[in-house]
């Protein structure tokens, strides 16, 4: 069990890719920050914007996944005030949901001296998630492609990507039940057959670093672009930009409503400087793909380390 201060960052992560529905996730480099200090009772004091309103007591969610495994371990948690940084946008398509789960996890497996393998992280994380495409990045870092059923979780570790990534990032919250909620209930069979085989294209040819393909694949996906892209005027714009810009592709992120392009690696400035005046009242970044996973680390980090 640990009594002494430490922190726990957790990277945010894009779900999908694409076809890759609920199946391939790939870490980002913003983060979710805890510093947990030994307390008197369960405290959580948010010190960024984005997470106002975030509950301060037990009803927080990284309380209640650290709560719930310890109760899988036959365990008590020691009471702790956490203190909370995040540069995440909160429902928007960057897992923020995700983060406060695997930190949950991992502050759970600290407290408690549980010293859980990633993949056991990983197997508790999908179990309360559903999938592993947004938990398991934040686990491990880098690119993963997974499966998850009710007996497993299998996770393939893909590396990192070579590439840059900017996003387009909307002013405006989109949650993930109501995305959703657009999507039909049943595939046909040759539908479901010919979506699986544009999603196992995909998978290869991340897996070859061909991201031209991989981009294309994307404007092919059957799983959910023709259902979620009705409903996001940015992705909509988006897919007409990349035939004009030095992009391998873009694509909803997670559940929406940010979009993030793919751009082979050196010309990220340049198409997040051209976008910028695509999208002048949108939020748009350059972003790197997070290699390391979740980080522990006995020692406080300053909010300006994120």
């Amino acid at each position: 069990m640990s009594n002494s201060p430490f922190t726990i960052r957790v990277p945010a992560s894009t779900a999908n890719l694409g076809p890759g529905f609920d199946s391939v996730g790939m870490a980002l480099n913003r983060y979710l920050m805890l510093t947990v200090e030994p307390g008197d009772t369960w405290r959580f004091e948010a010190q960024s914007d984005n997470l106002e309103g975030i509950p301060a007591g037990k009803d927080n969610l990284i309380f209640k996944i650290a709560d719930w495994i310890a109760d899988e371990y036959g365990e008590d948690l020691p009471s702790a005030h956490v203190k909370m940084d995040s540069d995440i946008p909160l429902s928007r398509g960057f897992g923020s949901s995700a983060t406060a789960i695997v930190a949950g996890i991992e502050l759970a497996n600290q407290l408690l001296g549980l010293e859980l393998p990633a993949d056991e992280k990983a197997r508790w994380a999908s179990q309360y998630e559903g999938h592993p495409d947004n938990v398991a990045p934040s686990v491990y870092g880098g690119l993963i492609i997974g499966s998850h059923r009710d007996e497993e979780t299998d996770i393939v570790l893909a590396g990192t990507p070579d590439i840059d990534l900017v996003a387009v990032i909307p002013d405006y919250e989109l949650s993930t039940k109501e995305s959703r909620d657009t999507l039909p209930k049943e595939f046909s069979y040759r539908d479901a057959v010919e979506a699986s085989s544009i999603s196992n294209v995909l998978v290869a040819a991340i897996l070859q670093g061909n991201w031209e393909l991989a981009g294309k694949m994307m404007t092919k996906d059957l799983f959910h672009l023709p259902f979620r892209m009705p409903h996001i005027p940015e992705w909509q714009k988006a897919a007409e930009l990349t035939g004009e810009l030095p992009v391998y592709g873009a694509t909803l992120s997670g559940a929406g409503p940010i979009v993030l392009f793919f751009v082979p690696r050196g010309y990220g400035k340049e198409v997040r400087l051209q976008l910028r005046g695509h999208f002048p009242s949108h939020s748009v970044e350059l972003l790197e793909v997070d290699r390391d996973g979740v980080v522990v680390s006995a020692h406080a980090v300053s909010s300006n380390q994120l």
